[in-house]
């Protein structure tokens, strides 16, 4: 990839805030897509005892929408990933909120923030510029 001169602290920058984001949402789909919810729900996340175990295994499918970014297939699916992730995350806030699990609103609005940060960058063909 070609970028114009000032560009590359911008890419960089990109690059690990999507890592981030790949890491922690491949972690947690996978931890979702591979135990039980009663074994969720012990394990911290009581939130799965209100969703069926279907849901939580397409909550974790969801989870791995950044995987295009992880395998560097289709670059362009990367922002588009973002944005589900973000949406992801506002819904994830909203059932934390209604469970009264201020701290999980918290991550939740911080890996929204993230998502819509690298939606926002690798969308924009002059990403952060003013």
């Amino acid at each position: 990839m070609k970028l114009q001169k000032g560009w590359s602290s911008v890419y960089v920058v990109l690059s690990v805030i999507t890592s981030v984001l790949a890491v922690t949402f491949l972690g947690a789909g996978l931890m979702k897509v591979g135990q039980s919810r009663g074994k969720l729900a012990a394990s911290g996340m009581g939130w799965a005892d209100d969703f069926a175990p279907g849901a939580i295994k397409v909550i974790g499918g969801l989870d791995g929408l950044i995987l295009p970014a992880v395998l560097g297939v289709a670059p362009v699916l990367i922002p588009v990933s973002a944005l589900g992730l973000a949406g992801l995350m506002l819904g994830a806030a909203i059932v934390h909120g209604r469970r009264g699990e201020a701290r999980f609103v918290i991550v939740n609005l911080v890996l929204l923030a993230l998502a819509a940060v690298v939606a926002w960058g690798w969308f924009s063909p002059c990403p952060f510029a003013f």
